[in-house]
């Protein structure tokens, strides 16, 4: 079976974006064409890339134990799913940074996108669409736009009805993807 990585990209104390991984597993939960895991940037503590190493350089030999273990993370998984905040109109740096860390692990593999910010994180997507192209990631065009002042009221998610009905697009776009 095939496996999708569910990456929750923000590392931030108090982020909004657990709540939207949570809903995205809930989802996937209902899915029996590919097994999902939810990969939390903070559990891997990746460091700032200073490796005089280029990552894609480095077939899969890494100076930090935090960075191998992203890296066997990452590199079990047939395809993602990225849940990516905006930060001042683009993506943010600690899930970048851990992005950067790794090479070959992303090699060829599909990603989808399930984005969160004041408009839909529609700039931070379109950003990762052109960094994840790098790598020959085929980027799966649907993706969900949640909005902070839409989808999210004094702090806790709450999804419109119509945004339910995208997520579960998106999940049977990258499940179509790997087939």
């Amino acid at each position: 079976m095939k496996k999708i990585g569910v990456i929750l990209g923000s590392v931030r104390e108090g982020r909004l974006g657990e709540q939207v991984a949570n809903w995205v597993m809930e989802e996937a939960s209902t899915h029996e064409g590919a097994e999902y895991e939810l990969l939390d940037l903070t559990a891997f503590n990746v460091p700032l890339l200073t490796s005089a190493t280029i990552p894609g350089a480095a077939n899969k030999q890494y100076d930090n134990e935090n960075t191998t273990a992203w890296s066997k993370a990452v590199d079990a998984c047939d395809a993602f799913i990225f849940v990516t905040p905006e930060y001042n109109h683009s993506i943010p740096g600690g899930f970048k940074n851990a992005f950067d860390s790794l090479g070959s692990e992303w090699a060829g593999k599909p990603v989808a996108f399930v984005a969160y910010g004041a408009d839909g994180a529609i700039r931070a997507v379109e950003h990762w669409r052109q960094i994840v192209a790098n790598f020959s990631m085929n980027d799966i065009r649907n993706q969900v736009s949640l909005g902070l002042f839409d989808d999210f009221t004094n702090g806790s998610f709450a999804p419109r009805d119509v945004k339910i009905g995208d997520r579960a697009r998106v999940l049977a776009d990258i499940e179509v993807a790997l087939a």
